[in-house]
Parts: structure tokens; sequence; C-alpha cells
């Protein structure tokens, strides 16, 4: 094995490449699209890890080029291995393996950010214009090749059920990420809502514009860019937003409760406005749910929940502002 991808693999990749044996990975990745599904394991949640790490310490160890000691060897494979089990039953240990070990060494791999994989993913594979076989295509992707941090498909139901509860006139999102909170909030909307998405990261913004409008909705929605406690105060005057009906919270965990505090100190809030918070679990929001618990102008109700596309618990929490 190579970085834990199966020599077989490796090598079935070079032969459909049409490259010679002396083949690099990064040559062979130049070739194709997609080569997210080397590794080991199928899917995001399930990490195949220890025979992948095993393997690959063992044939490092095992070259002449290499002298290793084995006490050495024998560390890291139990250090990684213990990982391994935390990946399987933690939250932030399996965050930190998809968001930081696993994509790194794939966008330096394939040369290209795992949000384009997944906007190329979803140009190749979904319908122009259908809303519902976007978010098939980004569950898929993001279930069976990468994780991402979309809303996803479990917490997704019950998005959609509030909003279809609130029938929002005007909503806004915080934290577009890739668009797919977005189309699935917009897709519901009835005619003449409006939806206003905040993304802080370009990159971001660009790929979900991209994948909103091949879904069809972006006559529904205006992407807003920037951080969201400098655009929540223009959105009275510049965005001609009277009150919000829905907001979801889906952005950086410690903005959710100065942005909620924000929210009613700009006047957007009225009686009867809907705040929902993605993500209070894992990685965490702690102090928003502190606040808004505590708070008697909120009526709170608790949605337990997993993770997107893990079975890591989780949970959303909707705040009904009570005026």
């Amino acid at each position: 094995m190579v970085l834990g991808i199966p020599v077989a693999r490796l090598e079935s990749r070079r032969r459909d490449a049409g490259l010679g044996e002396e083949a690099s990975l990064a040559k062979m990745v130049e070739q194709g699209p997609d080569y997210t599904d080397l590794w080991c394991c199928d899917s995001p949640m399930e990490v195949d890890a220890p025979s992948c790490i095993l393997a690959c310490l063992t044939s490092i160890w095992m070259l002449e080029s290499v002298s290793v000691p084995l006490f050495i060897v024998f560390g890291l494979v139990f250090i990684l291995l213990l990982f391994v089990v935390l990946i399987r039953k933690n939250g932030t240990a399996a965050l930190i393996w998809n968001e930081v070990i696993r994509e790194k060494i794939t966008n330096f791999i394939m040369n290209q950010s795992k949000e384009q994989r997944i906007l190329n993913f979803v140009l190749e594979n979904a319908v122009r214009g259908d809303p519902c076989s976007v978010l098939d295509a980004i569950d898929k992707y993001c279930s069976q090749k990468e994780w991402a941090m979309n809303v996803g498909n479990e917490k997704g139901l019950i998005l959609d059920k509030t909003v279809e509860e609130v029938q929002p006139s005007a909503a806004l999102e915080l934290g577009t990420y890739c668009g797919y909170s977005t189309v699935r909030i917009a897709r519901l909307l009835k005619a003449g809502a409006r939806l206003l998405t905040v993304e802080f990261n370009p990159e971001f913004a660009a790929i979900a514009k991209q994948i909103i409008e091949f879904a069809g909705v972006q006559d529904k929605v205006k992407l807003l860019e920037g951080p969201s406690e400098e655009i929540i105060p223009q959105l009275k005057k510049k965005y001609e937003v009277d009150t919000l009906d829905f907001v979801f919270l889906d952005h950086w965990k410690d903005r959710y409760t100065p942005d909620t505090v924000l929210l009613q100190e700009c006047n957007l809030l009225r009686k009867g406005s809907v705040l929902l918070a993605d993500n209070i679990i894992v990685p965490g929001a702690p102090e928003f749910v502190n606040y808004v618990r505590n708070n008697p102008r909120f009526q709170c109700t608790n949605y337990p929940s997993h993770l997107e596309y893990m079975k890591v618990e989780d949970a959303m929490e909707k705040a009904v502002f009570l005026g």
C-alpha cells in the first residue's frame, strides 16, 4: 500500500490511464478528475484505517532506503490505531480526520479543493434546474466519497419541516458554504419570498453561486459575501429587509450568540421569528444554547440528530422569538 491506498487499485488506475510502471501517484491523478476512491475507506464514516495504517507503516519500515527503529514503528502504529478508534467514537476526532488530515492530503494529491470536487460531481451527475437532484448528488458524494460540512440529508429533514411550518417571506442563512442548505431552503419558498445567504469565504461563495444557479433557484436567492457582523447591520437599509421570518445559523459557532444579539439590536426579529441553529453538539455551540434557553424572549425546541453523514450524535436548536 501507498499512503493507505491498495496497490491493486493503484495498478488498476495506472493501466486505465495508459501509464508505465514508473508512473507516480501524482501523475496518475493528473490523468483523471476523481481519485478520491483510491482511499481504503469506502465512505467518510467507515474509516478502514487500521489495515491501511498498518500496511503503510510496515511497507515503509521494510524499505531498504529507510532505517526506522522497530519501537518507533510500533509506537506510531499504536498512536494511529488509537486515533482511528477516536474517529469512530468521537465527533471532534472525526472532524479532524475528515477536515484536516484526509482533506489536506487529497487536496495535495489532486491539486484541487474538496469544494471544487463537489461542484464537479454535481455538474456531472445532477440534473440542471432540479434542486432535489442537486441535493441528492451532494449527499451521495459526501456520504460515499468525502465528508463535507453541509447540513446533510438527516438534519435536512428538520430544516425542511421548519421552513414549511414558518413559510417565510424573508429568510436569512448565515454560512452558505457550497450552497447545499441554500438550495434546500430556496426550493421550499413560496412565490415572492427571498433568501439572503451570507458567506465569509470567497472560494466557498464562488462554488455556491454556481451550485445555486445550476439548481435553478437563483431568482429566490441573494448571496452576500463578507462577515456576518458587517452584513447584518446593512440588511434594513442596503437590502430593504424589514424583519426576518426565518434565520438559519450554520456559520462559525462562536458567532451564533453575538449574531443573534445583533439581529435583535438591529430590530430584524419580529414576534414569531424562528431561528434554527445547526451543530449545537458537534462542533458545539454551548454559549448560544445557554443564551436562548435562559432568555425569556425565546421559546426553544431541541431536535436530536446526527452529525452530517456520520453516526456521531448532534442536534439542532429552534428558538422562536417572542418579542
